[in-house]
């Protein structure tokens, strides 16, 4: 490793070095043109600017870093410069990419972005010790431990957020709302995702959740539908708290449900990095009344299915703005052991609206939280009569009650429960209004 960043800086040196030769010599023999020409000496120059402050600091700072230090720490502030999301990956941290791809690590289970320069959640992955321990999307990460995260990368944030199963981490979080930050003890466990499961709700309605994009999602979720089809008139996909994933996986899950035009298409730098991906109809397994609930904690993937889902006319999009990560990160390797991660390309929505930094503005916005019942203090019903007719439930004393067998089915969603989310129960409305009209 450090013969190898000595051959780099000599290098840098080398051309340093032969930068007024190489002038010369252009301005004499004139080979590339004018334009060319002013390029390449001001290439050389600004590679001579870095070896010379480079070899300034490895002589008289006060720590006495060494060569390999020096390097890694220039090319941490290259890519950490560039954009929130492009960084350079160390062995370290290379390694954490790794085993989060493998799908299981060891950490509190949220997904982190930076913003307006402040480690942000984006969102607490359903069902880990983040999520159990009242961690919410929006809420910013002040300290980890006795660390502040001021100009810490978000890597370097990951990187402290993992560690060994059962061991523990203190986070105090700012939240909006709240006048004093907030102290949270979590003790970190292996984290594994259901990425999909299923509810149903009043019986033809179908419920899919949808935690992140890992590779199987796609699937999962025709095969929901295909399950399910026989009862089901409405279905309402849940995003909320999506942090996002692989791309193939959105454009695949957005394609179930249309039959044409573009899904998503990325624009970057060069023409020839430009990809559009469109929906094939083949690839459609439904066209039933469609409700897609977001709230702040959707991000990446999860913006491009329901931007693509609302720019198409395929379905009513219900909850809160999106978070607003619409840029492309690809991961390339640098050595066997370390790699950067480079912001290449931004995603562009079917009607050419971009989602970074702006996110998608539900159809119809409604703020999380519950109905509150007020109990009326005098109500005569039917059954309060002194002949009405008995209920024919009533009559069958080895029937349940209703209510009470729906508690402990965990294969729908109740009425109470729906007053507990009251986004849902407003995607349920509407998913019953648009079946209504659709049978007429």
């Amino acid at each position: 490793m450090k013969n190898r960043k000595m051959m780099v800086v000599g290098f840098i040196a080398a051309a340093a070095i032969s930068a007024a030769l190489s002038s010369s010599l252009f301005a004499k023999n004139n080979v590339t043109g004018p334009a060319e020409t002013s390029v390449e000496a001001s290439r050389l120059e600004s590679l001579a600017k870095f070896t010379k402050v480079l070899g300034i600091v490895e002589k008289y700072n006060v720590d006495g870093l060494t060569i390999d230090q020096l390097i890694d720490k220039s090319l941490q502030g290259l890519l950490s410069n560039l954009d929130a999301h492009s960084t350079y990956l160390d062995k370290k941290s290379y390694d954490n990419l790794k085993s989060q791809t493998d799908g299981e690590f060891g950490g509190l289970g949220i997904t982190v972005g930076m913003r307006e320069n402040a480690l942000t959640v984006i969102a607490p992955i359903e069902g880990t010790p983040a999520d159990k321990a009242g961690i919410k999307a929006g809420d910013v990460i002040l300290k980890i431990n006795d660390k502040a995260t001021l100009n810490m990368t978000i890597d370097d944030a990951v990187s402290l957020m993992r560690g060994t199963p059962k061991t523990p981490i203190d986070l105090t979080i700012v939240r909006k709302g709240s006048a004093e930050p907030l102290k949270f003890h979590i003790i970190r466990d292996i984290i594994t995702v259901e990425s999909v499961y299923t509810r149903t709700i009043g019986g033809n309605i179908l419920y899919i959740r949808v935690t992140s994009f890992d590779k199987k999602v796609a699937t999962d979720v025709k095969s929901s539908i295909k399950k399910h089809a026989k009862n089901t008139k409405g279905i309402i996909l849940d995003l909320r708290n999506n942090p996002g994933g692989l791309l193939d996986q959105a454009v695949e899950l957005t394609d179930l449900f249309v039959d044409e035009g573009v899904i998503v298409s990325q624009k970057g730098r060069k023409k020839a990095d430009d990809v559009s991906y469109s929906a094939t109809k083949s690839a459609t397994v439904t066209h039933l009344p469609l409700v897609v609930l977001v709230n702040e904690g959707s991000a990446s993937a999860s913006e491009i299915v329901s931007g693509a889902l609302q720019d198409l006319k395929r379905a009513v999009i219900v909850g809160e703005k999106t978070f607003g990560k619409g840029s492309v990160q690809v991961v390339m390797p640098v050595t066997e052991s370390e790699a950067i991660k480079l912001t290449v390309a931004r995603y562009y929505l079917p009607s050419g609206r971009t989602i970074q930094a702006v996110g998608v503005a539900p159809d119809i916005e409604v703020v999380a939280g519950e109905i509150k019942n007020h109990n009326k203090s005098f109500n005569i019903k039917e059954a309060d009569l002194k002949k009405h007719l008995e209920n024919d439930l009533a009559k069958d004393d080895g029937m349940l009650d209703v209510t009470e067998a729906n508690a402990t089915n965990k294969t729908i969603i109740t009425t109470d429960q729906l007053n507990k989310d009251i986004q849902l129960k407003e995607g349920v409305d509407i998913i019953k209004a648009l079946i209504i009209v659709k049978g007429k």
